[in-house]
């Protein structure tokens, strides 16, 4: 009985000294999976619910951005890039507070040289109301 608990308890020491180290990396790398999964289920509702097609949009998909991001949204963006600006990414997030999308006010500019820049300026697709996602970060 004690070789089965000493048994028990050895697995147990190594399969937690493995799994969290490759837990760490995989969030580290890949975002958090709850974050995404609440990005993939929230954002494409709310462009339809804007009228957007997806015919109006050339790729979309969530991202896990590797600087800290304003602390009232979920640490992941969604990148939208629409089919008549192909040139601008737009990103939205996720509120923390009950979890509704907000455009980020930057958006990166593709330039003809394949530098992107950062542009707050207004563009067609432009909400209102945005967000700037690099405030509130302290």
């Amino acid at each position: 009985m004690k070789k089965k608990i000493i048994w028990f308890a050895m697995g147990l020491i190594i399969f937690v000294t493995v799994m969290v180290p490759i837990g760490f990396f995989y969030v580290l790398y890949n975002g958090n999976p709850y974050t995404n999964y609440i990005a993939d289920k929230n954002v494409p509702v709310y462009l339809e619910e804007k009228g957007y097609t997806e015919n109006d949009i050339i790729e979309s998909h969530f991202i896990a951005p590797k600087h800290i991001i304003n602390k009232d949204f979920y640490q992941g963006h969604y990148m939208v890039i629409f089919q008549d600006e192909p040139d601008l990414t737009y990103y939205y997030g996720i509120t923390k507070k009950g979890k509704q999308v907000m455009q980020f006010c930057e958006k990166d500019k593709l330039s003809s040289d394949g530098v992107s820049e950062i542009v707050e300026s207004k563009t067609k697709y432009s909400e209102k109301k945005c967000v700037n996602s690099l405030d509130n970060r302290d």
